[in-house]
């Protein structure tokens, strides 16, 4: 998954959603990213955001998930109001190992996963050898490259 906040206290944010998350029956935490600072991404005249990358395992169906994640959005704050504006936290399910989808509500791999430095950054300190669409994330991430992408700190406590 792909965490990102850019409005209110970012990391706290970022922080509860994790914690939320991890809560839940049949979710568990496996490894969170650093922390980074990121460039807005389609709608450019926003704020900067935070983002993290964590990687889950769980026994919810890809939908469960996502609409677990949509709860702890909304719980935490999140108004939708345009397209990629500016957001108290954004969760986005990018990538479930053998799993496609192609519905209204849910594309998985994540259509945009592997243009987006900020995804990709944070998810190559945590699966830098994941292969998506015939390569890993690490190589994914070389040739997006980082620019607007820069770490926080080298570990996120959650």
């Amino acid at each position: 998954m792909s965490l990102g906040a850019n409005l209110g206290n970012r990391e706290e944010t970022l922080r509860e959603a994790v914690k939320r998350l991890a809560a839940e029956d049949g979710v568990e935490l496996c490894a969170v990213s650093p922390l980074y600072e990121t460039e807005p991404w389609g709608k450019t005249d926003q704020p900067r955001f935070l983002n993290i990358a964590v990687s889950l395992r769980t026994t919810l169906s890809p939908e469960a998930l996502l609409e677990l994640a949509q709860t702890v959005e909304n719980d935490l704050g999140r108004v939708r109001h345009e397209h990629w504006g500016a957001r108290t936290i954004d969760i986005d399910i990018v990538h479930i190992e053998g799993v496609e989808r192609n519905t209204p509500t849910l594309t998985l791999p994540h259509p945009y996963m592997l243009e987006r430095a900020f995804v990709l950054v944070p998810m190559a300190e945590i699966a830098p050898g994941l292969v998506v669409k015939g390569k890993t994330i690490e190589a994914w991430k070389i040739i997006a490259g980082n620019e607007g992408v820069t770490r926080v700190a080298p570990s996120f406590i959650w």
